[in-house]
């Protein structure tokens, strides 16, 4: 089901096409918004870019999640996508993600009490997506692949089975957390 889970009115629209239960919720909307810019670069469109960012990878984890909180099963799970750039810059989109880190420690223990979990999982560079909208320049692409300990790409089963294991019956202790899957691009201690 497509909406605009930037818009209040699309995401309450869209409540009744939807489980009254939902024991996992996957936030994974956003992505790079830099690819859609239409390259100005007066102040104007600087605040709509940035506005973009926040919008797509901040704003529409926060109203889904809050659309949907009474529906979120006890013992459930809240699993945001972050990225390595909450980390590492990348202007207004590490911006946001780095926003969507610290809106879920406040997350994490207001749903704590419930049983659910929330927690972000910040990709580092993950090949066959539609994230660079195919304008990753090959220097880039081996740059990014370079910059890990693994040597390689990571790939979305990566993201895919951290979220899997998150939302599992085994991991309801962990909350509040952010687990990185960049293969060794960026180390935390």
């Amino acid at each position: 089901m497509a909406c605009d889970h930037t818009d209040p009115r699309a995401l309450t629209a869209l409540l009744p096409e939807l489980p009254d239960r939902i024991d996992v919720l996957v936030n994974n909307a956003g992505g790079n918004t830099d690819c859609d810019s239409d390259g100005a670069t007066d102040l104007a469109a600087y605040a709509r870019d940035f506005r973009a960012d926040l919008d797509a990878n901040l704003v529409s984890a926060a109203l889904t999640t809050k659309a949907l909180d009474d529906r979120l099963a006890p013992r459930g799970a809240v699993v945001h996508i972050g990225s390595i750039a909450a980390d590492q810059g990348a202007g207004s989109y590490g911006a946001a993600k780095a926003g969507l880190v610290t809106w879920n420690l406040d997350l994490a223990r207001e749903l704590g009490s419930r049983g659910i979990t929330a927690n972000v999982v910040p990709p580092g560079y993950i090949a066959d997506t539609e994230f660079f909208r195919d304008r990753l320049p090959d220097t880039r692409r081996t740059d990014l692949v370079s910059a890990t300990a693994t040597g390689r790409a990571g790939a979305p089963a990566d993201i895919a089975t951290t979220v899997a294991f998150l939302a599992s019956p085994e991991a309801r202790h962990i909350t509040g957390q952010v687990l990185h899957v960049n293969g060794g691009a960026y180390g935390t201690r």
